[in-house]
């Protein structure tokens, strides 16, 4: 099957570019509710299952042995930008298990905040692991290797204890079998396992409402969603969608983004999972496909609504800060049949 073209970039009233994708919108029992293109097309979710790989820490007792506060909680669920509050809340967290930076196998990278990539260069530092976008996963993983007993650097690898705690847990959230033949590397080193776009959707159903699931890992789940509500920001950082949106909406939507185009969300008290892929990995679409989502799904006040124009229909503008075009959901995912 073909994916759609759901987003269209104008330049002046042309259309200059499309986008094509799927989406999967399915409720806490595994019933879609939505499907538009290939959601049976097995993708790679990248930074997008964070969540359900942080369930570790607090199945582990890590989180409570390592007294973890929210904030921690929050990045261990992130891509942050390498801000200096995200750097020092990721060394905080290898502080409380023993560890430090040198402990971190995710990589080095600049900030993606480009202020704070500039003070860095400014100041004449190398970027370290700790401005890398997953060291609160990764430190996460550290505090659940320490809880587990398992030797920490081999955090990392697929058949030792840390990683067959987040495999598990992900066939079990999302109800898909992810085999050896499946499974790649991620951007950080960490295992990533492919799997319909329909089983993540029903993954992150599962994650917001905790129905189906036994009730140690239902309160995980609502525990790890808390957090990132109430501290949206170690969840991205400034200027970023995941932010801006879970600021705007509280508890009323947990929103995740992974490379390549994925993004997913659940919408608690609509009882929904979302995932959506853009099938040529960029992210300015699957942020307007999912802020379309949200039109449809979340119930929401008028100011809000206005709020979220923003997000629907995004501007483009020139290096001199001219408007000269935007972005816009085709009809397609305004008009798909409910299932």
């Amino acid at each position: 099957m073909q994916n759609p073209v759901l987003v269209e970039v104008l330049r002046g009233g042309v259309v200059e570019s499309r986008h094509s994708g799927a989406v999967a919108v399915v409720d806490a029992g595994g019933r879609p509710v939505l499907a538009i293109g290939d959601i049976e097309r097995p993708v790679y979710p990248r930074s997008a299952v964070k969540a359900l790989q942080a369930l570790a820490l607090i199945e582990s007792g890590a989180a409570d042995r390592f007294r973890l506060a929210d904030e921690q909680l929050a990045l261990a669920c992130s891509s942050h930008n390498g801000e200096p509050a995200h750097v020092a809340t990721a060394q905080s967290m290898l502080a409380s298990a023993g560890l430090d930076a040198a402990a971190l196998r995710c990589g080095p990278h600049a900030p993606i905040h480009q202020p704070s990539a500039w003070a860095l260069a400014r100041s004449g530092a190398e970027p370290s692991s700790l401005h890398n976008n997953c060291s609160g996963k990764h430190s996460g993983f550290l505090c659940v290797a320490c809880a587990l007993g398992a030797d920490p650097p081999t955090y990392l690898e697929p058949d030792r204890p840390v990683q067959r705690e987040v495999h598990a847990t992900i066939e079990n959230m999302t109800g898909a079998m992810l085999s050896e033949a499946s499974r790649g590397i991620d951007g950080c080193s960490a295992p990533t396992w492919a799997m319909p776009l329909r089983n993540l959707a029903f993954g992150f159903a599962r994650f917001g409402t905790g129905e189906g699931l036994a009730p140690a890992r239902a309160k995980a789940a609502a525990r790890l969603r808390a957090a990132c509500i109430a501290h949206p920001w170690h969840v991205a950082g400034t200027g970023r969608f995941c932010t801006d949106i879970m600021r705007l909406f509280g508890a009323r939507i947990f929103l995740k983004m992974g490379a390549e185009g994925v993004l997913c969300a659940a919408f608690p008290n609509a009882g929904l999972g979302i995932a959506v892929k853009c099938d040529d990995g960029a992210g300015r679409a699957s942020e307007v496909m999912m802020a379309t989502l949200i039109a449809r799904y979340v119930e929401m006040s008028t100011s809000e609504r206005t709020t979220l124009e923003r997000y629907l229909r995004p501007t483009l503008h020139n290096w001199n800060g001219f408007a000269i075009g935007g972005l816009h959901a085709t009809d397609l995912l305004w008009e798909e049949q409910e299932r």
